[in-house]
């Protein structure tokens, strides 16, 4: 079992920055994926970023590539989402989720735990 519990949402006005964290519990990440979602109203839950603990493979979505980063600290068990030029379509709900594995995965299907989310608004 691993619990996971994002931290750092808030408001922000467009072309700000956030950053968003994921610390977990109950077991180490060293032989797990990480993964960052979001949720918009009305739409699905869809891919942002991920990273591999054990590989420090990362991957993005085109829509965030460039201006934000995923990173994780395996002292602090925690995972990160730097964002940069944040613009009114990030305005979402930010989930991060883990699964045992060493690959990248991109679809939430794939992930077994997640954590509760946080609120990034961003106006324009």
């Amino acid at each position: 079992q691993v619990q996971l519990a994002e931290s750092g949402g808030g408001l922000v006005q467009a072309g700000g920055s956030l950053r968003l964290s994921c610390a977990a519990s109950g077991r180490t990440l060293s032989l797990y994926i990480v993964g960052w979602f979001r949720q918009a109203q009305g739409k699905e839950r869809e891919f942002v970023a991920a990273v591999s603990w054990t590989a420090g493979t990362t991957s993005y979505s085109d829509s965030v590539k460039g201006r934000f980063t995923v990173s994780r600290d395996n002292t602090k068990n925690t995972a990160y989402l730097q964002m940069f030029s944040l613009n009114a379509d990030d305005t979402a709900v930010y989930y991060c989720a883990a699964r045992w594995g060493r690959y990248l995965k991109t679809t939430p299907s794939e992930y077994d735990y997640w954590g509760q989310g946080t609120q990034v608004t961003v106006s324009s």
